[in-house]
């Protein structure tokens, strides 16, 4: 017959859903009863509209079921105290109160801010692609939807339900692999959002703090166009953040976003580099058709390394196809969807080059105390 520890065992093995930790290291067993060859398991979740409780139902029921003895589980569902969810927040933020965890000296995410001088270039779409390429690749990856005014993160990674809260602390939903937060998931369809400044910065220090991302290898922000408050905030709240920007062949085009580049020189921001999305059409007979012209990519690459006096190199030619489109409107990404396409190829591109990238010093303590003298 199987004993009770045995069942803990077992239990060990089945992660929450949002959290993904054990649900025996998240306080969330309540009981294990057995009986002859029937056990029942008392779980407390986080909240009593947990949306996957039924994801954890069929976890632990699977995981019990496989123990040699075992005829029948049954899980029964409760919820956890104010005492427990306290506990519980405490022991994911390491603390009492939230911080940005990015933000600390000894933290390893690499940070990265999807900027372009305008809207329309594909920001979000390259965002949405790096995010799930690096997924697909094992990496744990979170991406914050910063274009406040614009959001479309959710729907180009297929986000299907809200954030999950346990009291002041957010669950962000995962979609593709991708942890996520949006604005978008907290306003009724079509409603626009009319903030300023403040309420501005203010929202993107809650999506950094208040929602428990977990031990993150690369946090993602698509950034609205341009170079205003959310830039701004971006710099002062992640100090290690870096900058990739998003540009189309067209001058035109290329000469906003370099603006949009420029502005690490006075944010002390690192340029990692540009893509260049919308590059050509490729005909039925083979040929390629510049839609936008060319050039624009390179000039932005070339004129921000002047400016920036680093070397900032044009990271990918990102071809126009209709599944790039396609698989953004579907809610699966080109690089999912059609991974040997020209398109995926080129973003899984910079995807590899960004996730192998080393971590930089910014805003990390050196150990090197001053000498006066």
């Amino acid at each position: 017959m199987p004993t009770a520890d045995a069942v803990r065992t077992a239990l060990a093995s089945v992660l929450d859903p949002e959290i993904r930790r054990p649900i025996t290291d998240l306080g969330m067993v309540r009981s294990v009863d057995v009986d002859g060859d029937r056990v029942e398991v008392g779980i407390d979740l986080t909240t009593a509209g947990c949306p996957l409780r039924d994801t954890l139902t069929r976890d632990i029921t699977a995981a019990v079921g496989a123990l040699d003895g075992v005829a029948s589980v049954n899980v029964s569902m409760g919820v956890m105290s104010a005492e427990q969810r306290e506990e519980l927040r405490t022991s994911l933020r390491g603390g009492p109160s939230p911080v940005i965890p990015f933000a600390q000296p000894n933290n390893l995410t690499k940070v990265y801010a999807i900027a372009s001088g305008k809207g329309g270039v594909g920001k979000s779409s390259v965002t949405s692609n790096l995010a799930a390429a690096m997924a697909a690749d094992g990496l744990q990856v979170g991406v914050v939807d910063a274009d406040v005014y614009g959001f479309s993160v959710p729907r180009m990674l297929s986000v299907d339900r809200a954030p999950t809260k346990v009291d002041d602390m957010i669950l962000p939903p995962i979609a593709q692999g991708v942890k996520v937060i949006s604005i978008g998931m907290f306003v009724p369809p079509g409603q626009p959002v009319v903030w300023r400044g403040p309420m501005l910065h203010r929202a993107l220090e809650q999506f950094l703090a208040d929602v428990f991302w977990g031990d993150l290898d690369v946090l993602l922000l698509d950034l609205p166009p341009g170079t205003g408050d959310i830039a701004i905030s971006v710099a002062q709240l992640l100090p290690s953040s870096e900058l990739l920007v998003v540009t189309t062949p067209q001058l035109a085009a290329a000469e906003v976003a370099e603006r949009a580049g420029s502005i690490a020189t006075q944010t002390r921001q690192h340029v990692v580099g540009v893509v260049e999305n919308m590059s050509w059409f490729t005909a039925p007979d083979g040929s390629r058709i510049e839609v936008f012209g060319s050039g624009g990519g390179a000039a932005v690459a070339e004129n921000l390394s002047t400016v920036t006096g680093t070397t900032v190199p044009l990271l990918a030619q990102v071809p126009m196809q209709t599944s790039l489109r396609e698989a953004g409107d579907g809610g699966v990404p080109v690089v999912i969807s059609d991974p040997d396409s020209p398109a995926a190829q080129a973003l899984r591109g910079v995807a590899r080059a960004l996730a192998t990238r080393s971590r930089g010093l910014a805003g990390k303590s050196l150990g090197v105390t001053p000498v006066q003298r």
